[in-house]
């Protein structure tokens, strides 16, 4: 195996460089991965490359740390390290977890994780159906909380922001037997996108297209919130009977008025779990969630600015890197 990789580093705002870095070692639990694919994570390739922190107060320091923001990754075991067992070189992998971006990141050839990081892919999941399988864990998480409520089986779910996850989400509440799913989304394309995947009905986010009301049949009992919006989390709670879980990255104040009372919840994210991981990876192993249609495009990792390009004039709904 190589000793020396190529791997993307966030050098400042708007500028990226495609460099030589040591091959890394695994550590004692640590297994190396020889990255076949990555999917962007939106939000946060937009972010960083913008100089602005994806959560409200926080700071970026420059360069970035090689490798980042890349999670959503899938590829090959190459080397493990001591303790490792049951993860044989070769065995295909999905990163499910990324383990924080002071460690080095998936747009590389290669790159560590802690063993207990990475699942291992049925044979029937492909890299394109897996690549994501971070995004669908998290996506997990909201779907548990509303599904503790009784939120999802034989109700009316509604998905508010219907880019990457929001896609996610409207497959699996229809997977774990949603009556109906209402999509909302300012963009035409994503709206016709999320009923192809199972959506039963999609609104502009304005009044006229759905107007308030928390009662009739056209108010849903449990939505996820994918935008962290202010403007989009009101809007649903406006219409929604019993609780909204907020998915998206949250930096404004949500107002609670006399209009929500009557047993609305609003829920606030949970930490990621392996559980979720291997719940979302069974739904992809069994056809009910379909990973592949994220990817809008191709590119090789030297081409990553034109990819970010794409995501930002909102042509892609994620770009797929490949080293």
């Amino acid at each position: 195996m190589a000793t020396t990789m190529k791997t993307l580093q966030i050098l400042k705002p708007g500028e990226t460089v495609w460099r030589d870095a040591p091959v890394p070692v695994p550590a004692a639990d640590e297994v190396l991965v020889r990255v076949v694919q990555v999917n962007t994570c939106p939000h946060w390739d937009m972010h960083l490359l913008d100089g602005v922190p994806m959560f409200a107060g926080g700071t970026i320091d420059y360069p970035y740390t090689p490798g980042q923001p890349g999670h959503e990754a899938v590829g090959e075991i190459a080397a493990i390290g001591a303790g490792v067992h049951g993860l044989p070189v070769g065995t295909r992998v999905a990163c499910w977890r990324d383990a924080g971006h002071h460690r080095p990141g998936c747009y590389a050839q290669y790159v560590a994780m802690h063993k207990d990081h990475v699942l291992p892919l049925p044979a029937q999941v492909t890299w394109d159906q897996a690549t994501s399988l971070e995004l669908a864990m998290c996506v997990q998480i909201s779907c548990g909380q509303i599904q503790r409520l009784d939120g999802i089986q034989g109700r009316r779910v509604g998905i508010s922001g219907l880019g990457p996850a929001g896609l996610v989400a409207v497959q699996m509440a229809k997977a774990y037997g949603a009556e109906k799913v209402f999509g909302v989304d300012p963009v035409p394309a994503r709206r016709e996108l999320a009923l192809r995947y199972g959506a039963d009905a999609v609104f502009a986010p304005d009044a006229a297209a759905w107007p308030a009301g928390r009662g009739g049949e056209h108010a849903v009992y449990a939505t996820i919130d994918c935008t962290g919006l202010k403007a989009s989390i009101e809007f649903m709670m406006d219409r929604t009977q019993k609780a909204v879980a907020i998915f998206g990255v949250l930096r404004e104040q949500v107002s609670f008025g006399p209009q929500h009372f009557g047993g609305l919840w609003l829920i606030g994210y949970e930490p990621h779990t392996v559980e979720a991981a291997r719940q979302a990876l069974a739904l992809i192993a069994d056809g009910k969630l379909d990973l592949s249609m994220l990817i809008s495009a191709k590119l090789p990792f030297t081409r990553y600015m034109e990819g970010i390009a794409m995501l930002k004039r909102k042509e892609a709904v994620k770009i797929c890197f490949q080293p």
